[in-house]
């Protein structure tokens, strides 16, 4: 009976620990995944430079970080210029091609071009080592439902609701985010009204590469990165938006909990390959896209 016991407490111990990890996961994909589905769910773009830009932005952590500044006071200016560099973006690239489904193929090709470029001139400025974003107090845990967590690990996850609630606050009482959404649902007859369509595409572009840039920052806090950092975590991002359903700012952070959990718990199972983890996001894609096209939560309009 006392070995039951220790065998069910030691199970217990376990579901808690794995619980954990996926919040906490879930909280860096959610951030990930936010700029990509934004700037869908405004300018139906599929932003391809999207992780190009968080792999600039962990260099951009690392870079000042290396100049002494802690990489949570540095997410103001890394989120601020990467703002300025999503609008410069869209203005000199994306505003030039033609709408429709034709400016939707070259938007593609030409973002993606971008991304090759952000991963080239990253390998000729810090070659294609790892590089890794340590301070003080990245060995330091706290102590979190009787589990160990890392200090960076929370530190991410609050960071990661701060931006669900800011961004929440903005699209939902301001006069902006109301443009934003009227613009995301009928750009035409906000011409007729007096919102300027292209300065909101603008402003959304900007934004979205921002928080590209701060999730790169969060994820170097957490791991290694070169300059192909970025590959994989844009297409999680992918899996995110499309499993929240486009346009769904809570559906968004609700499928990175699924998603981490997918990720998550099959390591407990023993003789379970890890390196397959990243496949089980992919399954769940496949799922959702042929049962439920529009995802677990449908497209919404920024809602």
């Amino acid at each position: 009976m006392r070995h039951f016991k220790r065998v069910v407490g030691l199970k217990l111990s376990r579901i808690v620990e794995l619980i954990i990890n996926s919040v906490l996961l879930a909280g860096l994909y959610a951030t990930m995944a936010y700029g990509l589905g934004l700037i869908y769910g405004v300018l139906r773009i599929v932003n391809l430079a999207h992780g190009g830009v968080i792999m600039a932005g962990a260099y951009a952590g690392w870079y000042l970080h290396e100049l002494g500044v802690d990489p949570y006071l540095s997410l103001v200016p890394v989120g601020v210029a990467s703002f300025f560099l999503g609008v410069v973006m869209y203005r000199g690239l994306v505003y030039r091609l033609p709408r429709g489904a034709a400016g939707g193929v070259q938007s593609l090709l030409l973002l993606f071009g971008l991304w090759l470029i952000l991963r080239n001139i990253a390998y000729l400025l810090f070659t294609g080592n790892d590089q890794t974003l340590r301070t003080g107090y990245s060995t330091k845990a706290v102590t979190l439902a009787g589990e160990l967590v890392s200090v960076n690990r929370m530190a991410v996850f609050a960071v990661a609701i701060l931006i669900l609630i800011i961004l929440h606050i903005l699209l939902t009482q301001t006069y902006v985010g109301k443009a934003i959404r009227a613009v995301a649902q009928n750009p035409d007859s906000c011409t007729l009204v007096g919102i300027r369509v292209e300065r909101i595409y603008s402003l959304t572009f900007g934004l979205g590469t921002a928080l590209a840039a701060i999730a790169g920052l969060l994820g170097a806090t957490l791991f290694p990165f070169n300059p192909g950092f970025g590959s994989s975590e844009l297409l999680k991002s992918f899996v995110v938006v499309v499993l929240g359903g486009l346009g769904s700012v809570a559906g968004t952070a609700i499928a990175a909990l699924i998603l981490a959990v997918a990720e998550v718990f099959p390591t407990a199972i023993p003789g379970f390959p890890t390196y397959l983890t990243a496949a089980v996001g992919f399954v769940l894609l496949v799922l959702v896209l042929v049962l439920r096209p529009g995802g677990l939560f449908g497209q919404r309009v920024l809602g």
